[in-house]
């Protein structure tokens, strides 16, 4: 019975340590891609804003929050929570989703954009 049981847990620990590196590698995709993509504007290393606002602590936050930055009236009263899903759809296309915004950059592959936001999430 044991060794049934061992047999069903063990390939669970594999699958969990598979995930964590998988996305320890879609972070450092991530990081690349932020840097080529999004670094000229927004900055996540520490909390100073600059052209854009900057993105420390970004999941989780609404959305025109950020002390200081001079956002566009349609960004600050979106409503929006910046959650991996909502990020999705911004760094898609982000006039679509806030007319009004001043970000312009868009990330159109679906993969880059999983990994940004895996940076994005990843403590710092």
């Amino acid at each position: 019975m044991r060794f049934k049981f061992l047999i069903l847990v063990l390939p669970l620990f594999g699958a969990h340590s598979g995930l964590a590196i998988a996305q320890e590698g879609a972070a450092e995709r991530g990081r690349v891609l932020f840097q080529q993509q999004c670094g000229s504007c927004h900055q996540v290393a520490q909390p100073r804003n600059g052209i854009g606002p900057t993105l420390q602590g970004l999941v989780g936050r609404a959305a025109g929050s950020v002390e200081g930055f001079n956002y566009s009236p349609a960004l600050k009263g979106s409503g929006i929570t910046w959650t991996p899903e909502a990020l999705d759809s911004y760094l898609t296309n982000p006039a679509a989703m806030v007319r009004g915004t001043r970000m312009a950059q868009r990330v159109p592959d679906e993969q880059q954009r999983r990994d940004i936001i895996e940076f994005l999430k990843a403590p710092r």
